[in-house]
């Protein structure tokens, strides 16, 4: 069965209209949408990695401009439901915190978080809410998101193929070792929680004093 799940993913992703998909769900996930675009751009670079590198800039390209509808909710919409929505994703406690760290930084933070799998709808929605400077925003999402996926897209396009045929012979290994990293990648990030509170920032401190 998994290797029939494998099979019929791979397909889509090669799909002609997958490059289409891949835009919408990173313009999506920018705003408002929970489910980020790295697996689908994995798995379309390692269904075809010689055009890795140009479906990283569409996941980029998709996301950016998803960035852009994310600070319009957060700048002229919070109220009416950006704050709803960020209480539906999950998001609203984080969002003080947020908004702190951005007033604070600016588009340090954006480069950094945005790089990570933090999710980036919380930082584009908060940057509108604060009125961030658009231009530096724009700027600083281009940067954040380029390297959020071009590392997938060349990654791929360098070592696409023998990654591929090794997914193919070791299916069953890959995704037993796959869940093993889940498993420990949320342990790591729960042990690192724990100890950064043994040295807060203002942030962490007082980060209601965003809204004043």
């Amino acid at each position: 069965m998994l290797r029939r799940l494998y099979d019929w993913t791979m397909a889509k992703a090669a799909h002609r209209h997958a490059a289409w998909w891949l835009f919408a769900f990173a313009f999506m996930e920018a705003s408002f949408f929970p489910v980020p675009p790295h697996p689908l751009l994995g798995l379309m670079c390692l269904s075809d990695p010689k055009r890795a590198i140009r479906f990283a800039a569409v996941a980029t390209i998709g996301s950016v401009l998803g960035g852009l509808l994310g600070y319009a909710i957060g700048h002229y919409a919070y109220q009416a439901f950006g704050e709803a929505l960020l209480q539906a994703l999950g998001l609203a406690e984080s969002f003080p915190k947020a908004a702190c760290y951005l007033r604070e930084y600016g588009a340090e933070i954006i480069i950094v978080k945005g790089a990570t799998p933090i999710p980036f709808k919380l930082i584009t929605i908060t940057a509108g809410f604060i009125g961030m400077s658009l231009p530096v925003f724009i700027g600083a999402s281009l940067i954040s998101r380029s390297i959020s996926f071009m590392i997938v897209g060349v990654l791929f396009r360098l070592f696409g193929a023998p990654i591929k045929r090794f997914i193919d012979k070791y299916l069953g290994l890959v995704t037993i070792g796959f869940v093993v990293l889940v498993i420990a990648g949320f342990l790591a990030v729960t042990l690192i929680g724990h100890g950064d509170k043994q040295g807060t920032d203002m942030c962490d401190i007082n980060p209601a004093a965003v809204r004043a």
